[in-house]
């Protein structure tokens, strides 16, 4: 299968993930992106990071539009994302591969093993 289609059906399914569950569209990604598409550790992770912004802002209107979403509410989380996003791009450049592999998949079993209990 030609390289532009798999990374055309990983975005179409980071994408229905992050539609379906408000967010995580890059739990689906990174993975797809790094084992089907053969992309680098870091580039997958920094690729991920690029399509959240467009992933949530689709999503965001989407749900404020069809369920009354109050954007004040989310302010407080938004305001503590932009400083942890801050925070995680500096590390990021400093952070070997193996390490952000790692990182990423205690975080996807600390979310799996907490939504299955």
């Amino acid at each position: 299968m030609d390289k532009k289609w798999k990374y055309a059906l990983s975005g179409a399914a980071g994408g229905l993930v992050n539609g379906l569950f408000g967010g995580g569209g890059g739990t689906v990604l990174v993975p797809l992106l790094t084992a089907w598409c053969k992309t680098e550790q870091k580039k997958a992770l920094a690729s991920c990071v690029a399509v959240i912004l467009p992933f949530c802002v689709l999503s965001a209107a989407i749900y404020l539009l069809r369920t009354g979403l109050r954007l004040l509410t989310a302010l407080p989380y938004l305001l503590g994302g932009l400083v942890g996003g801050f925070v995680g791009g500096k590390l990021f450049k400093k952070m070997p591969s193996a390490w952000l592999r790692r990182l990423f998949g205690v975080f996807l079993l600390y979310g799996g093993v907490r939504y299955l209990l």
